[in-house]
């Protein structure tokens, strides 16, 4: 693999840039990132993902917003990575750990075509509802149901971390201009002290559920495997759904499952959109 090799993918319209720390050679910091992650710039991206070294898992992984700041976990980032690192001969494995800063995950290549990777599932460890722990200031030990007042709307958030942070709104009728105009609002509000992903969810039936996202870092998104995550362990804890779950978003759908002890499994495709090396004139001005 050549120096500052680069691979694109999308999971339902959510893409990412592939890097290797080991082939880069320039410092990947706030501006590299801004810049590769701009669609008039660089590449365009919704972020990136840096392969890194890891003494816990088989690979390590750092998440890129296109803002610069580091997402702990994303569900669509680790499909496309685990199919990144299994396409470009990191591994033959169709099973392998992947350490993240939101914990240790499992994925799984469920489905291959012309021996390329295409489903894949990731286990994403555990839901969990402690306010402290997600986090979110909150005058009882779990965040649910709460309302909070934003501008001139009341909202009824439901908070859990699924390795990053989740705002979850249920309601009767999904609208992208409100999820526009209170998404970032809600994302930096004070109670949030990482911020927040913002979800807004209607349920359609016991096993539907349709949601709109805005995403810490990167705004308005087409879809998102965490805040499918997120949504589903909320619609479970407050019975509105069964365990076993399809999240559909305008990018595409996720099969979500989730245990009697909150372990979360997602499911989903990811494909490659291309590849090739960030060009001496882009990275010469990163070093």
């Amino acid at each position: 693999m050549e120096k500052n090799f680069f691979a694109k993918f999308h999971g339902l319209g959510n893409d990412y840039i592939c890097l290797d720390e080991d082939w880069i050679d320039f410092p990947l910091d706030e501006r590299a990132i801004k810049t590769i992650c701009d669609v008039h710039y660089g590449i365009g991206s919704d972020g990136i993902l840096l392969k890194t070294h890891s003494s816990k898992a088989n690979f390590g992984l750092r998440i890129f917003n296109p803002d610069g700041s580091e997402a702990e976990k994303s569900g669509n980032g680790l499909r496309i990575f685990a199919k990144f690192l299994h396409d470009f001969g990191y591994t033959v494995k169709k099973e392998f750990t992947i350490e993240t800063r939101g914990g240790i995950v499992k994925a799984k290549i469920e489905e291959l075509v012309d021996g390329r990777a295409k489903l894949i599932t990731v286990d994403m460890g555990k839901a969990i509802f402690e306010a402290k722990r997600i986090p979110v200031i909150c005058d009882t030990e779990e965040c649910i149901g709460k309302k909070i007042k934003v501008e001139d709307r009341e909202f009824e958030i439901n908070c859990v971390s699924v390795g990053n942070p989740h705002c979850v709104i249920i309601v009767d009728q999904l609208d992208d201009e409100m999820v526009r105009k209170y998404g970032p609002i809600i994302e930096n509000l004070d109670i949030f002290p990482n911020r927040i992903n913002v979800q807004f969810a209607k349920v359609l039936s016991r096993d539907i559920v349709e949601i709109r996202i805005w995403e810490r870092g990167a705004g308005y998104t087409l879809a998102s495997g965490s805040s499918s995550c997120a949504v589903a362990s909320v619609m479970v804890k407050k019975g509105l759904t069964d365990r076993n779950l399809t999240i559909k978003m305008p990018g595409g759908v996720l099969k979500i499952s989730i245990d009697e002890d909150w372990n979360i499994k997602m499911t989903g495709e990811v494909q490659e959109i291309c590849s090739g090396h960030l060009s001496p004139e882009l990275t010469h001005q990163f070093i």
